[in-house]
């Protein structure tokens, strides 16, 4: 029986493939990371797996960019050139969403993000992909804002 946020044999190869060859084409953003070590993280926590598998399937483009000594994760961020088009026209958040009286866009970043299982970027973190490559110069993405 197939879980629900978990990919099957197939997907799973396909995604780690697709990963594999984005690392090893954008090795200047994981400098002395192996990617081996990233597979059997990842082959490790099939929900991780599946959160990059959404991510690409919007349109995203997820690449290795660091790695937490405390938790011993991989940090991924999204680094498509622009923002994915599967992840465009939306508001920020559900009260931005409800609070739209004409030309409603049918979703909000923050429970896409929260579907996909992933995190919107901190400004700092946004900051940090910004240093590593040209990122959003015709489009522009959302980041977390403090609550308020």
């Amino acid at each position: 029986m197939e879980h629900k946020n978990e990919l099957s044999p197939e997907q799973k190869g396909e995604l780690l493939s697709i990963l594999k060859g984005r690392f090893e084409k954008n090795m200047s953003r994981h400098q002395g990371m192996k990617w081996a070590d990233v597979q059997a993280k990842l082959e490790a926590n099939p929900e991780k797996l599946w959160s990059l598998n959404e991510m690409e399937r919007t349109g995203g483009e997820p690449d290795v960019v660091g790695y937490d000594q405390k938790t011993g994760e991989f940090i991924f961020y999204d680094c498509s050139a622009e923002s994915p088009k599967g992840r465009r026209n939306v508001c920020y958040d559900r009260q931005g969403l409800e609070s739209r009286k004409e030309h409603k866009p049918k979703n909000n970043a923050m429970d896409m993000a929260a579907a996909m299982g992933i995190e919107i970027l901190s400004e700092e973190q946004y900051r940090e992909l910004q240093k590593i490559g040209k990122f959003d110069t015709k489009t522009s993405s959302w980041i977390q804002t403090l609550p308020g």
